[in-house]
């Protein structure tokens, strides 16, 4: 098995798919500061934990709807192409 653009593609939907689908209430709420409530100073940079935190917002946001019709192409292909 070869690895290409498709496989490397198809990891990355993965991994979206997996970010979209986790719980705030179940799972993130559990992780020590989710819920944002470290204040910053004027011009001071997030840590890198809020970074991430605002990466998984941002994409529970804007990649969840999109995901869908990308999910229903990859599932066709496989089962046109193997």
């Amino acid at each position: 098995m070869a690895f290409g653009i498709y496989s490397l593609l198809e990891a990355i939907i993965l991994c979206l798919n997996a970010v979209c689908i986790l719980n705030e209430e179940r799972f993130l709420s559990r992780l020590p500061g989710w819920g944002g409530s470290h204040v910053q100073g004027f011009g001071e940079e997030p840590g890198f934990k809020t970074q991430i935190f605002h990466f998984i917002r941002s994409i529970k946001t804007v990649m969840k709807y999109p995901l869908i019709p990308v999910n229903a192409f990859v599932i066709i292909f496989k089962l046109i192409f193997g």
